[in-house]
């Protein structure tokens, strides 16, 4: 009987593949509904911020940009410290979608303001989500880690339109993300990036190998 509980508990387990894809089902639905209202909207998964050195699990970028970060009963809280600083400097609003396993620890780490979704595995091996708490909007942001999300050209051809790309035009990126910051108001910085992602990335997610985050 004991050999029983421990493989069924093992079986139940959730792990980044099944919360991630039902997850996406959702936010698919999601895309489906706000774009039947003509609105634009995208899902970019393992999108890079911070020039790369984290990625958030999921983002659906529409009016505003919400990132979605997966830590399944399988994963570490290892990096969630720096995660949350590094997601917390560029996302309108942020869910942790974590397993049962994790959920005590997580909500120790993350702010109050991060939503927080639980995710289970049920009998018949399908993942269902339970809402802990909604997600609030974030006061944090820097206008200067949004604007990584752009790529040089692009934060350097609103430069341009500004007439404010003197002298960075053959500095380093980071001189010209600096820049756009201190001559536009962050909500400008925020329209641009989100329109630059609707219109230019559309198609993030083809071909895209997801990369682990660290647990």
């Amino acid at each position: 009987m004991i050999k029983t509980t421990v493989i069924l508990t093992k079986m139940l387990l959730t792990n980044d593949k099944t919360i991630r894809r039902a997850l996406l089902r959702i936010l698919d639905k999601e895309l489906l509904r706000y774009r039947k209202q003509g609105r634009d909207v995208q899902i970019f998964e393992e999108l890079g911020v911070q020039h790369g050195t984290a990625r958030i699990d999921i983002a659906l970028v529409n009016g505003i940009m919400h990132g979605y970060e997966i830590k399944s009963d399988c994963d570490t809280l290892h990096r969630l410290p720096e995660q949350v600083e590094e997601f917390n400097a560029i996302f309108d609003k942020i869910t942790l979608v974590v397993g049962k396993r994790h959920l005590y620890q997580a909500m120790h780490i993350i702010p109050d303001w991060w939503g927080v979704t639980m995710a289970k595995v049920d009998v018949d091996k399908g993942v269902y989500f339970q809402t802990i708490r909604k997600a609030e909007t974030n006061q944090n942001q820097k206008g200067v880690s949004i604007a990584r999300l752009l790529w040089r050209s692009e934060a350097l051809s609103i430069l341009e339109e500004q007439n404010e790309a003197e002298g960075v035009r053959s500095k380093p990126r980071e001189f010209i993300y600096n820049r756009l910051a201190d001559v536009l108001e962050i909500d400008i910085i925020k329209e641009r990036v989100r329109n630059t992602l609707l219109v230019s990335r559309g198609n993030w997610r083809v071909g895209l190998t997801p990369i682990s985050n660290g647990g």
